[in-house]
Formats: C-alpha cells, sequence, structure tokens
C-alpha cells in the first residue's frame, strides 16, 4: 500500500510541476512548437508505416552497434586491469 502511494504521489506532483512550468510564457511557446513538432511527425508516420518501421529498423541497428562496440570496450578494459593485477600478484 505504501509504494502505491508512493508512485501516486510522485505522478501527482510530476502533473502539478509541468503545470506550475506552464506559467511561464517561454514555456508555453517551447512546448506549444514541441507539440505541433511532435503532431505533424506523428502525421507523417501514421501515413507512411513502412517508413516509420524501417527508421525504427535503422535506430535498433545503429543503438546495437553502439552498445556492441562499447561492451567491447568495457570486456577489453576489464582484460587489461586483469593482466595488470595478474602482473602485480606474481611479482610478489
Amino acid at each position: 500500500m505504501g509504494k502505491s502511494r508512493l508512485l501516486t504521489g510522485i505522478a501527482i506532483g510530476a502533473v502539478v510541476g509541468g503545470l506550475v512550468s506552464l506559467l511561464n510564457g517561454k514555456t508555453r511557446r517551447y512546448v506549444k512548437g514541441q507539440y505541433l513538432v511532435t503532431k505533424s511527425q506523428v502525421n507523417y508516420y501514421a501515413k507512411h508505416p513502412s517508413l516509420a518501421v524501417r527508421h525504427a529498423q535503422n535506430y535498433v541497428n545503429q543503438f546495437q552497434t553502439e552498445f556492441t562496440k562499447g561492451a567491447d570496450q568495457a570486456i577489453n578494459a576489464l582484460e587489461q586491469v586483469e593482466q595488470t593485477i595478474g602482473k602485480l600478484t606474481n611479482n610478489k
């Protein structure tokens, strides 16, 4: 029950904070501009669903490539640390 209230409180706080931030004119103009851009993109992809799928596939492939590259670099760094630790322990 406590977890439920916590999440509800966080959600209500986020909504209230968002509404309060809209009191600022610059923020309202920014939100309106972003809404219009998003609306036009959604309409475009609704009319061209195959293009939306292709863009999603490209994004996933790019993410996978970058993730794999980062994982390879992390593994390489760990291997270097392991080798250095091995050298230090063998010298003792």
